[in-house]
């Protein structure tokens, strides 16, 4: 999983990234799910991620204990089924679920599946939310496992999940771990009574936090989010989409739109890390001296 030896492969690789709606039917959108996973793999996707949650709604617009329900364990059924799709198709796919771990202990988990069907390992969302309609800590425990890579058939890879992807800190720690791309699984989108006067900015501070991931760390970043309106009209969340691949300094590969479901599929070359770290070594130059004091909460 975290593994040891830092292998980082040098070879291209594609990446597919699924943007979809959910409707309220786990077992629909799992179909749904395979069924693009199956689209990507078609065309030339070797590592295909899916979006934050993507088995249901994303039930955290609520604090309802009857949703708890909707858990389940890894491995499980999803994960077994993930993975005959993967050992088929001889991909990787990176899956968000809602892991029950045990009675009363619950986490927003990406489960990382190998190309033989295997689960590679786990990544628990060490970052956990408590916005209007974003109510995730009533749901999820912070994650435990920290901040980790996998070594997969295509190289090695970083995933962190959703509200991970505005903090520097994971990004730089995961990228440091050797890995290739950087996956951010997402569940983000508009207020309604919010989007006429601040979509356009929170959209694109959204991207742009990302792509400074990719920049300061020289390294691709895959960002996949879910697109629809889910919820009553005055109580629901519109889902932006706009999933998109970055290369190592920051520029957009491919992009989705933010109404339409869309396959994204990109060729990475670890090559292009290569060169770009050298013309600008932020990872040569960083004072790991004088960081000390970033474990701080606050510096009075």
């Amino acid at each position: 999983m975290s593994g040891q030896n830092k292998r980082v492969s040098t070879d291209k690789f594609r990446v597919g990234l699924v943007q979809m709606s959910c409707a309220i039917d786990p077992n629909e959108n799992l179909e749904k799910a395979l069924w693009r996973i199956r689209e990507s793999a078609a065309r030339g996707a070797q590592i295909v991620c899916l979006q934050e949650l993507f088995r249901s709604q994303y039930f955290c617009r609520e604090e309802n204990s009857e949703l708890f329900a909707l858990a389940e364990s890894i491995p499980g059924s999803t994960t077994e089924t993930l993975g005959r799709l993967a050992r088929e198709l001889g991909v990787v796919i990176i899956a968000s679920l809602f892991e029950r771990r045990t009675a009363g202990l619950y986490h927003n988990t990406a489960v990382v599946i190998g190309a033989d069907g295997e689960i590679v390992g786990l990544y628990r969302k060490m970052h956990i939310p408590d916005d209007p309609l974003y109510f995730e800590k009533f749901y999820f425990t912070p994650g435990d496992l920290g901040f980790v890579n996998f070594d997969t058939s295509f190289g090695r890879l970083g995933v962190l999940v959703c509200w991970d992807q505005w903090y520097p800190e994971a990004a730089r720690l995961t990228s440091i771990g050797g890995a290739n791309i950087l996956f951010y699984p997402t569940a983000i989108g508009w207020h309604p009574a919010e989007k006429a006067q601040y979509g356009a900015a929170q959209l694109d501070a959204w991207r742009t936090i990302q792509r400074a991931h990719a920049i300061a760390n020289g390294i691709y970043v895959a960002a996949v989010n879910r697109v629809g309106f889910e919820g009553p009209a005055e109580r629901g969340l519109e889902f932006w989409g706009s999933s998109f691949i970055a290369d190592p300094f920051g520029q957009v590969m491919a992009e989705a739109s933010s109404s339409a479901e869309e396959i994204l599929v990109a060729e990475c070359d670890p090559h292009r890390m290569e060169e770009v770290r050298r013309n600008w070594p932020f990872l040569r130059d960083r004072r790991v001296d004088a960081y000390a004091p970033i474990l701080k909460r606050w510096l009075d």
